[in-house]
């Protein structure tokens, strides 16, 4: 009914600072190489990788309804993605959504009732925006989908171990979110760990998502580089892991 992965840096072509399955094409890797990896990761997920659908993603709030005209966006080049998008919605089967990571949170969605899939790309900017409390308020919206029959996987991120964050991140924080305390500890006088994971799981459960239905898998990114491409201990350059779905 469903297929969904989320990937690691190993296995691909690319190589030096991508090395080696870097699936982002907006990185600075050699093209073809981005392309290779593509083509082998959606094989394992019976997809064609000249049809999956991607976003330009900009740690915003915006969440794109993707159709069936929409196959291929992003697919082979990064000018062609949707633009300014970091939630991608659909009902329409054979879709493979996909979004690109290096430190931030990825989610995945899944109503196996209403028979509906999204992706969320949430940074510190996206989780404060509760762009993934956003992303669910559109299904139950538009797809009738009901909190309790939502199933949410939080994928590998960067971890409130190494997440130090300073007051820029901690106002609008603190302003979005009552329980913003929990969510992080104290680190000195002016900076802070975040755990970016519960902020997301925190704001599901508002509205009515079960504690049991929202399955985070407790990898951090920055922790194990030799895995996950992480964009702050790597300085910025480096490679992208994906996350994917799609109904089938």
């Amino acid at each position: 009914m469903v297929k969904h992965a989320f990937t690691t840096r190993v296995g691909g072509v690319s190589s030096g600072d991508y090395t080696s399955l870097n699936l982002g094409l907006h990185v600075g890797d050699n093209q073809v190489d981005v392309l290779e990896n593509r083509k082998q990761v959606c094989k394992l997920l019976d997809s064609d990788h000249k049809k999956l659908v991607a976003a330009k993603q900009m740690h915003n709030d915006r969440i794109k309804f993707v159709e069936q005209e929409d196959q291929g966006k992003g697919a082979l080049d990064y000018r062609s993605a949707l633009d300014n998008f970091d939630a991608l919605l659909t009902d329409q089967p054979q879709i493979l959504l996909t979004s690109y990571y290096a430190d931030c949170t990825p989610i995945l969605i899944l109503d196996s009732v209403q028979k509906v899939v999204g992706l969320v790309h949430a940074g510190w900017k996206g989780t404060v925006k509760k762009v993934a409390q956003q992303a669910v308020m559109r299904m139950i919206d538009s797809y009738e989908s009901k909190p309790e029959d939502i199933l949410v996987g939080i994928g590998p991120a960067i971890g409130s171990c190494c997440y130090e964050v300073d007051q820029q991140v901690i106002t609008p924080l603190s302003n979005g979110f009552e329980e913003w305390e929990q969510l992080v500890e104290k680190n000195g006088d002016t900076s802070w760990k975040l755990d970016i994971a519960l902020a997301n799981k925190v704001q599901l459960k508002k509205i009515g998502l079960q504690e049991k239905n929202i399955i985070a898998s407790n990898l951090c990114t920055f922790c194990n580089s030799d895995l996950f491409f992480s964009y702050r201990k790597e300085g910025g350059k480096t490679g992208r892991m994906a996350s994917l779905i799609k109904l089938v």
